[in-house]
C-alpha cells in the first residue's frame, strides 16, 4: 500500500513549496519551483526526503525530465532500494549529508535506549497520559498550537514552518499516525509519524511550554517505538535540521540516546541547463559554500 512520504498526498501537502509533479517511471513526487525574479524553474525532491516505489526506474524519469527546468537538488530515502553508485549514475553529485538515527525493532530496542533516556521516560509517563489518536484530523488545532510553539521557540524558517493548511493536509496523510501527550486535561505536545511498509519515519514533534518542562519528548518516543515494535522493521529518527550535519545539541543527544545505529542520507544534484545554471550561480553574490543549487544558496538562513 502506498502511505507516507510516498504518497501524492504529501506531495500535495507541500504545494506552497513547489508544484507537485510525479515522475512516472519511478512513482516519485518533486515539487517544481519558480527561481525568483527570472523566468527558469527548478524541482526539489519532497521535503525532508524523496521517497519512490521504483527506484531502478529513477534514472530514465530524471533523464526525461530536463526540459524547462535548470536543476533538480533530493535528499533520498535513506532506506530506498539502491547503492550509492546509482545514485551516483543518476546524479551530478551525491554526497553524504545526514546521519539518521534509526531503531532495529527487530531486537529488544528498550535494552539499546540510553539509561538516561529509559529513566526520564519512567518520569515523564508518570505524569503524563500519552495516547494514539484514531482519528488525527480531530487533533489538527492542537497540533496548529503546537507547531506555532515549535516556530515560535526555534524561529523556523522556510520549508519547515509549515502554514494551516499544509498541517491539516499533512495530519489526513493515509499511513499517518499522530501521538499526543496530555497533561491536567490539555494537550501539551504531540508526534507525527509515517509509515511506509516496513520503515516508519519520525516526521515533526511539537510542544508547548508545560510539554518541554515534563519531558513529553521522551514520553511521546517511548510510546511510539512501543506502538510499531510489532507493525515496522526500522524506526526513523531522522537526523538534526539544518543544511548540514553539524550542530543539533540536544536534539542530537536526544536522538542518539533511542540508538547507536545510523544510516546515511546523501544529498543529490544534477544540473540540466548548464548555461542557465552558470549565469543563475554568477549572479548570485557572495560565497555559496557548496550549496546545490549556487544560486539558491541562504535561502534557508
Amino acid at each position: 500500500m502506498i502511505a507516507g512520504y510516498a504518497h501524492p498526498d504529501y506531495a500535495h501537502a507541500l504545494q506552497e513549496i513547489g508544484r507537485p509533479r510525479r515522475l512516472a517511471r519511478c512513482k516519485g513526487w518533486i515539487l517544481e519551483r519558480e527561481i525568483p525574479g527570472t523566468s527558469y524553474r527548478d524541482a526539489m525532491g519532497c521535503y525532508p526526503v524523496f521517497v519512490c516505489q521504483e527506484w531502478s526506474a529513477l534514472r530514465e524519469d530524471l533523464d526525461a525530465l530536463g526540459a524547462g527546468l535548470v536543476s533538480l537538488a533530493m535528499v533520498p530515502d535513506p532506506f530506498g532500494d539502491y547503492e550509492l553508485s546509482d545514485l551516483e549514475n543518476c546524479f551530478d553529485m551525491a554526497r553524504p549529508f545526514k546521519d539518521h538515527v534509526v531503531v532495529d525493532l527487530d531486537r529488544p530496542w528498550g535494552e539499546v535506549v540510553s539509561k538516561h533516556h529509559r529513566k526520564i521516560a519512567r518520569r515523564a509517563l508518570r505524569q503524563l497520559e500519552v495516547q494514539r489518536c484514531a482519528s488525527p484530523q480531530e487533533y489538527q488545532d492542537d497540533w496548529i498550537r503546537l507547531h506555532g510553539c515549535l516556530v515560535s521557540r526555534h524561529a523556523i524558517r522556510g520549508i519547515a514552518a509549515f502554514s494551516r493548511d499544509s498541517l491539516c493536509r499533512q495530519l489526513a496523510v493515509p499511513g499517518a499516525s499522530l501521538f499526543v501527550a496530555v497533561h491536567g486535561g490539555k494537550v501539551v505536545g504531540g508526534a507525527l509519524a509515517y509509515q511506509q511498509g516496513d520503515v516508519v519515519s519520525a516526521h515533526l514533534t511539537a510542544f508547548d511550554e508545560t510539554g518541554y518542562e515534563l519531558s513529553a519528548a521522551y514520553a511521546l518516543k517511548w510510546r511510539q517505538l512501543e506502538y510499531y515494535a510489532d507493525k515496522a522493521r526500522w524506526f526513523n529518527l531522522a537526523g538534526v535540521p539544518g543544511v548540514d550535519d553539524k550542530g543539533g545539541g540536544g536534539l542530537r543527544r536526544f536522538k542518539q540516546g533511542w540508538s547507536p545505529e545510523t544510516r546515511t542520507a546523501y544529498f543529490c544534484g544534477r544540473v540540466f541547463d548548464g548555461p542557465a545554471y552558470e549565469a543563475l550561480s554568477r549572479a548570485r553574490k557572495g560565497a555559496t559554500d557548496g550549496y546545490f543549487p549556487a544560486y539558491r544558496a541562504g535561502e534557508f538562513s
